[in-house]
């Protein structure tokens, strides 16, 4: 199909459909048709908003968050049995375990452990290495601070579990 041609004033031919382009770009449509489709999502009723420091959000199931040393319910001893592999299998070597040997039952005994949250990128691998599941990545999610000083969470700390902050209205 052979398109009619228009005569501009420099004497070039100029076809409707480059007529219709140039139009378009002058006019700025499709700016405008994109900020249709923006302002078309902005709705109120597709607006949601969650009231987080009072209603927790849903995290996903396999969230890694805060770490956590387990405990045996029934004696309430650590399960870590110090076999120092979380650190072995930590790519950042945030993890530090202290042992000493109990000559009595020639077992080592947990004296420190020290876990670096400042560094952690939350892989999980460490988790995945403790033969006895003492170590655990929970899915508490907040560890913001403004300063670094308790990034470093000693045995005591990791004991204890996160304790998530409670808001009140």
């Amino acid at each position: 199909m052979r398109y009619p041609r228009l005569l501009t004033s420099g004497g070039r031919e100029v076809t409707i459909l480059e007529m219709r382009e140039l139009l378009r770009r002058v006019f700025l449509v499709d700016l405008f048709k994109g900020m249709w489709v923006t302002f078309r999502y902005q709705a109120p009723k597709n607006i949601y908003t969650e009231q987080y420091p009072q209603e927790r959000p849903m995290v996903a199931e396999r969230y890694r968050g805060a770490p956590r040393l387990n405990m045996n319910p029934e004696t309430g001893e650590s399960l870590c049995i110090s076999c120092n592999l979380c650190a072995l299998a930590c790519p950042e070597n945030l993890i530090v375990v202290g042992w000493l040997r109990d000559d009595a039952t020639r077992r080592k005994v947990l004296t420190t452990f020290t876990y670096d949250t400042s560094r952690c990128m939350f892989c999980g691998l460490c988790e995945d290495a403790c033969p006895t599941d003492c170590l655990e990545l929970t899915q508490d999610f907040e560890m913001a601070s403004y300063s670094r000083e308790g990034a470093i969470w000693d045995r005591h700390r990791l004991e204890a579990g996160p304790t998530p902050t409670h808001y009140t209205r």
